[in-house]
């Protein structure tokens, strides 16, 4: 009698119901102590009331399952480790929902064992017993999905040989070798039909099958199978692997391209590449302003640096330009001819601001208070230093902008919270918290948490009063605030510096002008938007009654430690 048909006539949905009315309260670590003479059926049972046991989290659970199953295996299970393993994935599939994550299991405990000693004849038997769970699953008679086929294959080791031998076995006739490969090449093809290629390259390269070419690799890339595209490009050989890589670079995967070439030793062959993937990683760093970064990785090679001070001077970044020339002795590249950029950018003679006023001592910033309260609506805008350290902490706000009118005031934070601190509070507190001040942002409440994060002994920030997120008003809009101004004024803004060192003191003419432009832009802003509400013309740019979107009072939530979560 074979398994499966054993499975069938315990009738399992009964033996379960009997099970449940005898079952213990809990099932503990000796329930599993020695079961070589239980049957497999039995021991998945307790594997699933195991896993309903206690409270803990799902994780912990599967690990508290990988232990026991684990002893049950050093325990020698009758016939033997890996037969037992098979039978238990025959009887798997009774248990729905668990079947999957319990197969994985079972599977990877018994790779554990792998190198310990495993008699051959369990080693012979559990092959064949694989090969015939192979034939149920492709058949129907057993449901597993590809990935346990390629774990039958992975850690049993099934050869045509066995695949032959079972099929001669059920026929009861004569099953040549050049069956089993013909079946074995059907159900690849189906795996490829629904685009398993990992699964079908698994089996391409166990069966040494090479009839598979170009248009292989290419059905991969385009479903965005790059693993096992290159999974199929190794075994194949160095003319596939090129081939890879030149898809690689038509399709402007620079990065794949390259990880490719390092892998497989191919510099020579692509000389170019590398330094094209080099390039346009420094354009894509340029682009998000991370200049730090994008210099670091240049590792001053003198053609990236060059590249490097090309891009700063098409974007108008001239200090930035001159800092790398003096750096590296490249001044004659300064005094080269500066490319035009392809974008206009906002400057801020074309803003209605007369004075940008650096705060930084508690007379001038009881002033500047003074002169905000008097206005009915300020932009408000902040920066920090970025931290380049993957899951680093954000450094502390450096400074806040707050335009009113002509003018733009800049508040030295870091300095203001050094030497006065209770004055700092009491002066942001009259105008963060005034019902009587609108506050414009963009994306405004990510600054003020991060102004609360900065400076949690503060009470100013606690809450804030009368916000209007501009963002929020222009909702269907895209490409951030340098997006919104580019649609309603027709100029971007230049980016370039906002993520340049904003803790450096004194900051630099370009920073201060950067920073000013981000809060009085807000006040143009909302003149447009005010205006073109009063016409009934807002429909063109996306425009929401703005009143509406005023957020009366934001209380600031201080993100919990790490350890009192």
């Amino acid at each position: 009698m074979g398994l499966e048909e054993q499975v069938t006539r315990t009738r399992p949905r009964t033996y379960l119901k009997k099970w449940k009315a005898q079952r213990p309260l809990t099932i503990c670590k000796h329930a599993f102590s020695d079961l070589r003479h239980v049957s497999p059926f039995v021991f998945i049972y307790l594997l699933k009331e195991c896993y309903f046991t206690g409270k803990c989290k799902a994780t912990k659970k599967y690990q508290v399952l990988e232990e026991r199953v684990h002893l049950v295996l050093h325990n020698d299970p009758q016939p033997g480790r890996a037969t037992f393993v098979v039978q238990c994935l025959y009887v798997l599939p009774i248990f729905g929902l668990y079947s999957e994550g319990f197969s994985h299991l079972i599977i990877s405990a018994l790779c554990r064992f792998i190198k310990i000693e495993t008699s051959m004849r369990d080693s012979l038997k559990a092959k064949d017993l694989a090969a015939q769970l192979f034939l149920d699953i492709v058949e129907g008679f057993v449901n597993h999905d590809d990935r346990i086929v390629e774990k039958l294959f992975e850690v049993f080791d099934i050869q045509l040989a066995n695949i032959e031998k079972v099929m001669y076995q059920n026929a009861k006739n004569d099953c040549s070798f050049n069956v089993a490969q013909k079946f074995i090449e059907q159900y690849i093809l189906k795996l490829m039909e629904s685009e398993s290629y990992m699964a079908a390259v698994t089996l391409l390269e166990h069966f040494s099958i090479r009839q598979f070419g170009k248009s292989f690799l290419l059905s991969m890339i385009e479903s965005k199978q790059l693993k096992a595209a290159e999974k199929w490009a190794t075994f194949i050989g160095k003319p596939m692997l090129c081939v890879l890589v030149h898809e690689y670079i038509d399709r402007n995967m620079l990065k794949n391209a390259k990880e490719v070439m390092q892998k497989n030793n191919f510099l020579q062959e692509f000389p170019d590449v590398y330094h094209k993937y080099k390039e346009n990683t420094l354009k894509k760093l340029a682009e998000k302003g991370c200049w730090e970064i994008a210099e670091a990785r240049t590792r001053g090679n003198k053609q990236l640096l060059e590249y490097l001070i090309y891009l700063a001077m098409e974007v108008g970044y001239s200090e930035k330009v001159y800092e790398l020339c003096d750096r590296y002795s490249l001044k004659a590249l300064f005094n080269a001819k500066v490319p035009k950029s392809r974008v206009r950018y906002l400057r801020l003679d074309e803003l209605p601001v007369e004075d940008i006023i650096w705060v930084d001592q508690a007379d001038t910033l009881c002033d500047a208070t003074c002169h905000i309260e008097e206005s009915k609506v300020v932009g408000l805008d902040c920066e920090w230093k970025p931290n380049y350290v993957k899951g680093g902490k954000e450094n502390k706000v450096s400074i806040m902008q707050l335009a009113s009118g002509k003018m733009v005031f800049i508040l030295d934070l870091i300095k203001l919270f050094e030497y006065v601190p209770d004055v700092l509070d009491d002066c942001v507190t009259r105008i963060m918290q005034s019902p009587k001040i609108l506050k414009l942002g963009y994306a405004f409440k990510y600054d003020v948490r991060q102004l609360a994060d900065s400076y949690g002994e503060l009470k100013c920030f606690n809450h804030c009063q009368m916000l209007l997120d501009i963002q929020r008003v222009f909702e269907e809009q895209g490409g951030g605030l340098s997006g919104l101004v580019t649609k309603v004024l027709g100029v971007g803004l230049n980016k370039t510096r906002r993520n340049s060192n904003w803790e450096q003191r004194p900051l630099t003419p370009n920073q201060l002008e950067y920073a000013a432009i981000d809060a009085a832009v807000l006040l143009h802003i909302f003149e447009h938007i005010r205006s073109h509400s009063q016409t009934g013309d807002g429909e063109g740019h996306g425009i929401l009654e703005w009143k509406s979107c005023i957020i009366s009072r934001m209380d600031n939530i201080k993100k919990p430690k790490k350890g009192n979560q």
